[in-house]
């Protein structure tokens, strides 16, 4: 099992800017020296609580200071920009990282960002992502002249071109055809994961899923796959997990609801955002709970995947065994505030040398075939 983070990155407001981008330099910095896979990062034009409006250039900082680290937005929201503008800055990326790149893409989730770019409607969002990407795509795979017009788009190079000295050329990423086109779904039901795999791109599930229902999207990946013409893998699959390992249950319970645990701030914070949003219920692990039973405490227990390396190995083993043979784990990142810098170092540590690698022997031959 490959692991990496998904970074919102959530910081509590009042933060100064340049200081919480320190802290999560710094906290990449130690993903790649444990020898981490992957790093997600996700864009908000609008929010100081989640406040990076340019993951590529935040993880472009990286690049030469990191071996095992793969980067991904987290996702870019295509509809807040021009395709041709998306395209070049990938392909930019992916030479200056060899490759390291994954493409993230999304709709974008920010009511702020909706009105600030002008696309508050959720189905004009949906056709502005197909749209987005299949220009994209177009642009990576010809030479000029480009002539793509879209219901939103339109991309024109033909009269200005210019072989002889390069001009009208649009930039192709360092990985032939592309890089991996990733797709998030934070519903169990979301048709996303098959129309996408339908289409070539790969799912990710997101934290907002309850564990029970989190196999759903392996079936739907592989009703899209089979529809594509190519059999779903298990490690093409990422899921996004609370997790948090210290050094007993007990310990870890009580670092969890020690009132300055960022786990709360995180939960808190997704309480907000979704009741006001009408989607609470993403939040309960049983649909007919009442509102007001849906506390931080009982979140944190319901949500995350905690306790000693023994037991988390345990939970994870069998998270997979119920859900599907997922082949990235992706670790909800945490505000390093107060204690929170010290708990998390040592939950990825533990992580990363002793529960990882149980799983792993635990099934070497399944795992081999996900490496």
């Amino acid at each position: 099992m490959r692991l990496g983070m998904f970074m919102m990155p959530l910081h509590p407001v009042g933060r100064a800017l340049h200081d919480v981008i320190d802290e999560d330099y710094t906290k990449a910095l130690l993903l790649d020296e444990l020898g981490f896979n992957e790093l997600w990062v996700g864009e908000h034009f609008s929010a100081v609580s989640e406040p990076l409006p340019s993951p590529l250039m935040f993880m472009a900082s990286l690049v030469n200071q990191t071996k095992n680290l793969t980067f991904a937005p987290g996702v870019l929201n295509l509809p807040n920009r021009h395709p041709a503008v998306i395209a070049a800055e990938l392909a930019q990326f992916d030479h200056m990282s060899k490759g390291r790149l994954i493409f993230g893409a999304g709709t974008g989730s920010l009511g702020s960002d909706f009105q600030l770019f002008r696309v508050p409607d959720e189905k004009v969002r949906q056709r502005m992502l197909i749209e987005s990407l299949d220009m994209i795509q177009k642009i990576w795979s010809q030479d000029p002249p480009y002539n793509f017009k879209g219901e939103f788009w339109t991309i024109d190079i033909d009269k200005s071109v210019n072989r002889d000295i390069g001009f009208g050329f649009m930039p192709k990423p360092y990985r032939s055809p592309r890089p991996d086109i990733v797709i998030p779904a934070a519903s169990a039901n979301s048709s996303t994961i098959r129309l996408g795999a339908a289409r070539g791109y790969l799912p990710l599930t997101s934290g907002l899923i309850d564990q029970s229902l989190v196999g759903n999207h392996w079936k739907m990946f592989q009703e899209g796959r089979l529809e594509y013409g190519k059999p779903a893998e298990g490690r093409d699959w990422r899921v996004v997990r609370s997790v948090f390992v210290a050094g007993s249950d007990a310990e870890a319970r009580a670092r969890l609801h020690d009132k300055r645990s960022s786990f709360a701030h995180f939960f808190h914070h997704m309480h907000t955002v979704l009741s006001g949003l009408g989607r609470l219920a993403a939040l309960k692990s049983d649909p007919a709970m009442p509102d007001s039973d849906l506390t931080i405490e009982s979140m944190i227990d319901a949500r995350v995947i905690y306790g000693s390396p023994d037991t988390v190995a345990a939970k994870l083993a069998a998270l997979r065994a119920q859900a599907g043979p997922f082949g990235t784990l992706l670790i909800s990142g945490m505000d390093w505030s107060g204690p929170n810098a010290e708990w998390e170092r040592e939950s990825l540590t533990l992580l990363a040398k002793d529960v990882a690698p149980r799983l792993r022997a635990a099934a070497p031959q399944a795992e081999r075939a996900l490496a």
